[in-house]
């Protein structure tokens, strides 16, 4: 196990103010072949230079523009994959604090299996370090393929100190096994920001991968510190990934149940309640979103009538 080469890639879009917990916490980590790398999604607050002068063992892997949170992992596992040729890829926020255990618990639990895809552990809230905001996805509305974070505000009483195979799992911190990127290309360029990993694991699962939890790999989340938690940004990649990921994977039998229930629940009482808030540009994004996931699929004729996905 500790002859794997694993590579942490750190998103950053202007998020200098950011790294320094990332940063320090992942280096303080006792697993003995790793290293850090931090992707420079086009920003313009001096990421790079900073980067290069308090921490020059971490290399910095800049794009010119920002491509967006898919776009610019894929550029980072393409580098860490291919070029460095890594056994294992650890993705990570650049809002986060690392236990000095991640990697190492992470690819212990990934060596058990030559099919585990992807593991991950527990998230807690920066700001309150016993509550957890994350222990993997659950299923929470099997109609509706919704799946929702495990023990999100809970205290960690121990509720989920097991080892585990999750049906999906959040990418706030999450590790990648080589064969599994090889087979399904990394992220959809299709999904950009929210829900990304989501629509990767759906499509490694079909390949029949795994996805893990290990209770013994913990990092510390200071939540959409680059996107805003309640942002307009934020509500358009929701509303349009929320039904584009099913127009990519479900049939059209789903499709016209969940249609009629997202145009209703998804749409227009979101929208009212917004506009009735004066939030206009919640509204609007709201709108945005919805419409551009319907143009999508007709663009790239995602929705097939075969009910072949």
């Amino acid at each position: 196990m500790e002859n794997r080469i694993v590579i942490i890639l750190i998103l950053s879009y202007n998020g200098k103010h950011l790294l320094e917990d990332s940063i320090s916490s992942y280096l303080a980590n006792d697993y003995p072949h790793f290293k850090v790398v931090i992707i420079d999604n086009g920003s313009t607050d001096g990421t790079k230079e900073w980067v290069e002068k308090n921490y020059p063992d971490v290399f910095v892997l800049r794009t010119e523009k920002n491509l967006g949170y898919s776009g610019g992992c894929n550029f980072g596992l393409d580098y860490a994959f291919n070029k460095k040729n890594a056994d294992y890829v650890l993705i990570t926020n650049n809002d986060v604090k690392a236990d000095s255990k991640v990697i190492t618990e992470l690819v212990k639990v990934a060596e058990t299996d030559p099919m585990i895809g992807f593991v991950t552990g527990k998230v807690y809230y920066f700001d309150s370090p016993k509550i957890i905001q994350s222990a993997g996805y659950e299923l929470i509305d099997e109609k509706r393929y919704f799946y929702g974070h495990r023990g999100n505000k809970s205290e960690d009483v121990g509720s989920y100190n097991i080892v585990q195979e999750l049906d999906y799992s959040d990418d706030i911190f999450m590790l990648v096994q080589k064969k599994m990127y090889q087979a399904t290309n990394g992220y959809s360029n299709l999904i950009k920001f929210q829900g990304e990993q989501f629509e990767w694991q759906i499509r490694a699962k079909a390949l029949g991968f795994k996805v893990y939890f290990t209770p013994y790999s913990r990092i510390w989340h200071k939540e959409s510190m680059t996107i805003g938690k309640n942002s307009a940004f934020k509500q358009f990649n929701n509303t349009k990934n929320t039904y584009l990921i099913r127009l990519m994977h479900k049939d059209i039998l789903f499709m016209l149940s969940f249609s009629l229930w997202y145009l209703i629940n998804g749409f227009l009482l979101p929208f009212i309640k917004n506009i009735v808030k004066f939030r206009f540009d919640i509204a609007t994004s709201i709108l945005k979103g919805y419409f551009s996931a319907i143009y999508y699929g007709i663009k790239y004729r995602i929705l097939k009538f075969d009910g072949k996905n």
